[in-house]
């Protein structure tokens, strides 16, 4: 089964991929582009909602300074386990923004926030903290760049990890009938949903049970025929 993952892959998954049988092509459909972050204060309470603004925040010296000390919420294991990496507290992680900005909303109330984030963003969490009239300052850390490119062979599966890539890779290719979309959580699968039916969902937003959806589909699959 030949696949077709729509970012570059850690070694790690994809020696799983192919020891499992697959045939792997991989492209980035989206690249980022780091931006000077504007702020006046950092808030006691900071919002994280991509392993990206972690690794840009902490990369950024006048920031970073800035960030020590503070409580975190964030949303997704591998953004918590890099923020416990780096030192911080995180007060709650959640799988998906929803999640988190209803925690927020319930629990802290009172507090004010600041959001680090790229400027393509899910607005769950500012329409929430705005519509219970919370304090949140959003600090925007790099841009989303759409890389598209025309793939003209065909491929039994293709792996989607964010809504800008599934975007991405539409500008410039269409759906075959006999492709299978594979996506790592719900935000992504909101947008594929959009371009076809056919796909399923990772039961948690890591690569481990993303690889379990691709096996386990394809075992179905076959066995079936």
């Amino acid at each position: 089964m030949r696949l077709l993952s729509t970012k570059l892959l850690a070694a790690s998954f994809k020696d799983r991929l192919i020891q499992n049988g697959f045939s792997l092509v991989e492209y980035p459909f989206i690249t980022l582009k780091p931006v000077s972050p504007n702020f006046s204060q950092i808030e006691s309470q900071l919002i994280f909602s991509s392993q990206n603004a972690v690794h840009l925040a902490f990369s950024n010296a006048a920031l970073k300074s800035k960030l020590e000390g503070k409580q975190f919420f964030c949303v997704g294991e591998k953004t918590q386990a890099l923020l416990v990496g780096l030192g911080q507290k995180v007060i709650k992680m959640c799988e998906n923004s929803a999640l988190l900005a209803d925690f927020i909303v319930k629990n802290h109330k009172n507090d004010r926030f600041t959001f680090i984030c790229g400027r393509l963003r899910r607005p769950e969490i500012e329409i929430a903290l705005k519509h219970h009239q919370m304090a949140l300052e959003c600090i925007v850390i790099y841009e989303t760049l759409l890389t598209p490119k025309t793939f003209e062979n065909e491929f039994d599966g293709i792996l989607f990890f964010s809504p800008s890539a599934v975007e991405s890779y539409f500008k410039q290719n269409s759906w075959n009938p006999s492709t299978h979309g594979f996506c790592i959580g719900s935000t992504t699968a909101s947008t594929l949903q959009k371009y076809t039916s056919h796909y399923s969902i990772a039961k948690a937003p890591i690569e481990s049970q993303l690889l379990l959806s691709i096996h386990q589909y394809y075992t179905q699959h076959y066995a079936q025929k």
